[in-house]
């Protein structure tokens, strides 16, 4: 019941809210369609208004789209004018870069030129054109001139070479000084091609003009006697005769390097007195030993076999004699064996032996002084040599290396020491060579004739003390042979062998 009443209440509601409903959107139609009539309105307005504005503005789109195209266009022609400025300035650039590369180029080979002229002039030109060298190369180093100025202030000096090749080769004289005699004298000068000559103002004095170390002036050197007339004539009138050097100075040079003996030993420098000494104290040692040893006598094989025939005949005394005539080491040495000739062979021998020893010190005496001269004079002169080069680089440390001759007095040291340390070292040796050998000879020589001394021995007279009563009968001769102490091999001891006579 309750559901009915509230469904009928719902309808009743739901009719008075359609039919208010109805009237309000009449309402609103009407109002609506009151706005879009008034909007169309408007819209057709607008509509005509953007009609009426578009042309204008579509003109004027025209034309800024023009100007637009216009101003790309002038931008595009300002950057490929641009572009070719860029290129044109870098050829500009590579041109001054190219003008910039000659014109360096020119100023060195001017300077270089400058250099050229000045060391090709002749010690009389140096005065001449020494400013003119001076304000050449000066100008190339001023900054303060435009390059154009400089290069044709170095370019002066082109004129300069070719007015000088120009008197050259014709012949020009110019007023100087020189320094003749030891003294400056004012003149003239004569310069024809390679040559100069210069004649003073007084009379007496002429020669030829040469450089002179260590001073801007020339020095004239005087000719023989009866030139200097026609220099005179020369230099004041054009002719005269005129002294050639066909050398062109060279042989004046030559002559000026030659140096004495003493000179050259003297630039050894205080290295020289141990060198010399040794020197000396070898040869004198070599002289005294070579004749000591060389009158040495030697005994003959002849000799040998007189002696032992004499001592196996019994005649000691007669043996003796003859050893007597042998005098020196060799003839000792033979009486002490004829002493002990009836001694055993053992004996004899080592009595022999012992002499040679005795004689071996005197004979081999004073060569290790020889010795130690050759194998220390060469060391000496390397020590002459390193304190020459040390005082040679002290000189450079402070002159530097301009001047040649300032280096030339440690150079000398250096060299000269060392040449006169291997002309002592090899005599010294040949000298020690030689004496021993010949040493080793008379020693080897004394070795072969004790042994032909114990092998020429009759064996019966060492099997007792005293000699036989009756003389005996004369003992067959034995063959006795000695080498030459002079051949190559008689520093070798050799063994002489003898047949012994049959019992």
């Amino acid at each position: 019941m309750n559901s009915f009443r509230l469904l009928c209440s719902a309808i009743i509601g739901v009719a008075f809210t359609v039919g208010a409903s109805a009237q309000d959107f009449t309402e609103v139609s009407s109002g609506a369609e009151a706005d879009l009539k008034k909007a169309l309105a408007e819209l057709a307005a607008v509509q005509k208004n953007i009609g009426d504005e578009k042309i204008p503005l579509s003109k004027k789109m025209n034309m800024a789209e023009e100007a637009v195209m216009e101003t790309r266009k002038q931008l595009e022609k300002r950057e490929r004018d641009q572009a070719n400025q860029m290129v044109d300035l870098g050829v500009l650039k590579n041109q001054v870069k190219g003008r910039k590369e000659q014109f360096d180029y020119l100023t060195g080979v001017l300077t270089e030129f400058a250099t050229q002229i000045e060391s090709r002039l002749h010690a009389t030109e140096l005065a001449r054109y020494d400013e003119r060298l001076k304000d050449a190369r000066a100008a190339g180093q001023n900054e303060e001139l435009e390059p154009v100025e400089s290069l044709g202030e170095q370019a002066k000096l082109i004129g300069l070479a070719l007015d000088r090749i120009d008197g050259l080769l014709g012949g020009e004289t110019f007023d100087g000084k020189a320094i003749a005699n030891g003294a400056l004298e004012q003149g003239k000068f004569a310069l024809f091609g390679p040559v100069a000559i210069f004649a003073a103002d007084r009379e007496d004095v002429a020669g030829v003009a040469k450089a002179k170390l260590n001073t801007k002036d020339p020095a004239v050197t005087i000719p023989p006697e009866g030139m200097a007339a026609g220099i005179q004539a020369i230099v004041r009138n054009g002719k005269g005769a005129l002294p050639m050097d066909t050398s062109m100075g060279d042989a004046d040079k030559i002559a000026a390097t030659k140096e004495t003996i003493q000179e050259h030993i003297a630039k050894g420098g205080p290295t020289m007195v141990p060198i010399l000494g040794m020197g000396f104290l070898a040869v004198v040692i070599g002289i005294f030993k070579y004749f000591q040893i060389g009158f040495i006598s030697l005994a003959r094989p002849r000799d040998i076999q007189i002696i032992v025939d004499r001592i196996n005949g019994g005649s000691t005394a007669k043996a003796h004699e003859h050893a007597k005539r042998i005098r020196g080491p060799v003839g000792d040495m033979l009486r002490t064996a004829i002493d002990h000739a009836n001694e055993k062979k053992e004996y004899i021998e080592e009595v022999l032996y012992e002499k040679m020893l005795k004689v071996r010190p005197r004979l081999e005496s004073l060569l290790p002084v020889v010795a130690i001269a050759a194998a220390t004079a060469p060391l000496l002169g390397l020590l002459g040599t390193v304190t020459g080069m040390i005082n040679t680089f002290k000189i450079i440390s402070v002159f530097g290396t301009g001047d040649p001759k300032t280096l030339s007095g440690g150079i000398s040291e250096a060299l000269v020491t060392t040449e006169f340390g291997l002309i002592v070292a090899i005599p010294s040796l040949l000298i020690h060579a030689v004496i021993s050998r010949k040493a080793k000879g008379v020693m080897g020589a004394m070795e072969q004739i004790s042994v032909a001394f114990i092998n020429g021995i009759d064996p019966e007279l060492s099997e007792h003390d005293e000699g036989p009563a009756d003389p005996p009968a004369p003992a067959p001769k034995i063959p006795v042979q000695i080498d030459d102490p002079e051949d190559d091999d008689a520093g070798d001891a050799g063994v002489v062998s003898s047949p012994q006579p049959s019992a």
